[in-house]
């Protein structure tokens, strides 16, 4: 199994779009530009969704090509009209976004699994009509328990990434959109999963609600999963899922893997750094274990 592990950086859409405090555009470029300066790679950083509907994110089309050079930029494209807002852009990486459970599927998006699946099928022709040689994630929540209906079949998951590797996409990340999933469970789908599905193909999505994203992240690595989201400071979490909490911080991760000794190519003492000034806007205190460790060590906790 590789020893180089792909981490997708989520903090600048998924940890932020929730925020009611609005973060200027000159503060996420500068927050994006610090995440790659610290080493990572991949990065999503914003959504093409209605500005009436997420306010936070309404600066989608001044923020993409404002950006630095260097690292891979992503975007979750929610419909067709934000898809063709991308495109005006030239965004070359998108996500569509589903789930596991129909109770959330029309909590979130107000349609069915199957209505879901259709209108992305939808956006990733369109997509890739213009560009060939683009690159498409598929975001699968629930994957465990819904807020709404309880647990969730592994059945039901395979059914929806099975779809969405049929129509193209290139990556799914299966998300524990509660933060309530076991590492017994982590592993037990895992291996439903790959009973079918090539590993290179799967990601996961881990929320830090009761603790356990740590731990979940080491089952799937025992699997061989080497590609995992996670955003920086532990920002996020989920309108429609209540008591969820933030996702898995990306510097509790690095510490992890490198610890681990696996390759992530990033700083953890500037990617601790990275989120200073949204913290302070928020007037948040870090939650990654890692970068409150980081600031004991150097004296230098954000004010």
């Amino acid at each position: 199994m590789s020893s180089s592990i792909r981490i997708l950086e989520v903090g600048p859409r998924d940890g932020l779009q929730n925020e009611r405090i609005t973060i200027p555009t000159d503060a996420k470029i500068r927050f994006i530009n610090n995440l790659a300066q610290a080493g990572l790679e991949e990065i999503e950083v914003t959504s093409f969704v209605s500005p009436k509907w997420v306010p936070q994110l309404s600066d989608a089309a001044y923020l993409v090509p404002s950006l630095p050079k260097g690292p891979k930029y992503s975007v979750l494209v929610p419909n067709l009209k934000g898809l063709e807002r991308a495109i005006e852009v030239n965004v070359s990486r998108i996500a569509i976004f589903t789930a596991a459970s129909e109770a959330f599927t029309q909590k979130n998006i107000n349609m069915t699994i199957a209505q879901s699946l259709d209108v992305f099928e939808q956006i990733v022709l369109a997509f890739r009509k213009e560009q060939p040689d683009g690159w498409v994630r598929g975001y699968v929540s629930t994957a465990f328990e819904c807020p709404y209906s309880g647990k969730v079949d592994h059945e039901s998951v395979h059914n929806v990434v099975d779809r969405l590797l049929a129509m193209g996409v290139d990556e799914i990340s299966i998300g524990d959109t509660t933060g309530v999933a076991s590492p017994t469970e982590v592993r037990h789908l895992t291996r439903h999963l790959l009973q079918t599905i090539p590993i290179t193909k799967l990601a996961y999505h881990f929320h830090d609600t009761h603790g356990t994203a740590i731990a979940n992240t080491m089952s799937a690595l025992d699997l061989g999963i080497r590609a995992f989201d996670s955003s920086a400071a532990g920002l996020g979490g989920c309108p429609y899922a209540p008591g969820a909490a933030g996702n898995l911080a990306t510097e509790d991760l690095v510490y992890l893997l490198e610890r681990e000794g696996l390759s992530t190519g990033i700083n953890l003492d500037s990617l601790s750094k990275a989120s200073i000034e949204v913290l302070a806007i928020l007037g948040r205190h870090p939650v990654s274990k890692s970068q409150i460790a980081q600031f004991s060590a150097s004296e230098t906790s954000p004010k």
